[in-house]
């Protein structure tokens, strides 16, 4: 099968390589799929860049669409010829999504809707659970105002929706007029461009002095300082995903006490096998309801993986990036 690869970390043009490898082999309790669409998603660039491989070749990418070509012992038949979307195809496994093909635990093919593309599916396993995790954790939204940070990225796209949907009012955070519009595409109802304005100040303007009931965190680095300027409500929720900076950050502890603030944090990689079900189910029913607006960014043939992961390096596209493996 054609795949992509690399042996060493590093930058992508230094360290990926294309060519042909054996198709894997289906296990017990295991699908096969046919991969039409793979998904890039900044923490496949991290990882590429920095994570111990474990072990002599790593195949990137956790996330892809496609069709159950074969079934391993144990899984019914009648999966063969399912059309699915993956999630965690690469995480704590050696071969993920760059590839024509993948095998894996059948919980980790997900039936993908009739009325779902490839594409849309390649960006469920990542960037759609992580904004469904954080909207969920964020509590009742109905009436409230959540301020989403960098609301202009994949994540947040999908996050913005959900929360929308949930009854909130969005705040959302960007860094050019163009990404202003893309946000308010997603229901953001106030934009803070944070290159020009001071976004705490805009927020207490915004909701006149209390600070917003949640926020939708995906750099702690930054958004921590937010706290400390009483961008946050008392008894408020902050929900993080990420941070630019992985070093630790302060949390203003006479702040949050006094003011009975919730922190947040998860992994959208290691969610609870509970957590997870649910997750799969909500999600799905979301893509079935055909409610949720898709972004395809740019797409690049396997032969291009280089270019693929240097544009989700740079930040400039926006949308998801993906990988035609057809």
């Amino acid at each position: 099968m054609k795949a992509a690869w690399y042996e060493n970390n590093g930058e992508a043009r230094d360290v990926m390589v294309v060519g042909d490898m054996p198709c894997p082999d289906v296990g017990p309790g295991e699908v096969k799929v046919k991969i039409h669409v793979s998904g890039v998603n900044p923490s496949d660039v991290k990882s590429r860049r920095a994570r111990p491989l474990g072990t002599n070749r790593v195949i990137p990418n956790s996330d892809a669409a496609g069709t159950i070509e074969a079934v391993g012992a144990g899984v019914p038949e009648t999966r063969v010829g399912q059309r699915v979307w993956i999630w965690n195809g690469q995480f704590g496994r050696a071969l993920g999504t760059s590839a024509q093909y993948i095998v894996l635990p059948t919980a980790q093919a997900v039936v993908l809707p009739d009325n779902t593309d490839f594409d849309a599916g390649a960006c469920m396993g990542i960037p759609g659970l992580t904004a469904l995790e954080a909207v969920h954790r964020c509590g009742d939204l109905a009436g409230k105002t959540v301020l989403i940070i960098g609301a202009a990225s994949s994540v947040s796209h999908y996050a913005a929706q959900m929360a929308v949907q949930k009854g909130a009012h969005v705040i959302g955070t960007v860094s050019s007029v163009v990404k202003a519009a893309h946000a308010s595409a997603a229901g953001v109802s106030d934009i803070i461009n944070y290159k020009t304005e001071d976004v705490a100040e805009r927020i207490k303007q915004l909701t006149h002095g209390q600070g917003v009931d949640a926020i939708i965190d995906m750099d702690f680095s930054a958004t921590s300082q937010l706290i400390h300027k009483g961008a946050l409500k008392a008894h408020g929720t902050v929900v993080c995903f990420g941070s630019n900076q992985l070093g630790d950050h302060a949390i203003p502890f006479r702040i949050s006490l006094f003011g009975s603030l919730s922190y947040q944090f998860f992994l959208v990689y290691d969610l609870s096998p509970a957590r997870r079900l649910d997750a799969l189910e909500e999600l799905n029913e979301l893509l079935a309801a055909g409610k949720l607006k898709h972004t395809i960014g740019a797409r690049y043939p396997l032969s291009d993986i280089v270019a693929a992961h240097e544009a989700v390096e740079q930040g400039s596209i926006m949308g998801n990036i993906v990988i035609d493996l057809d």
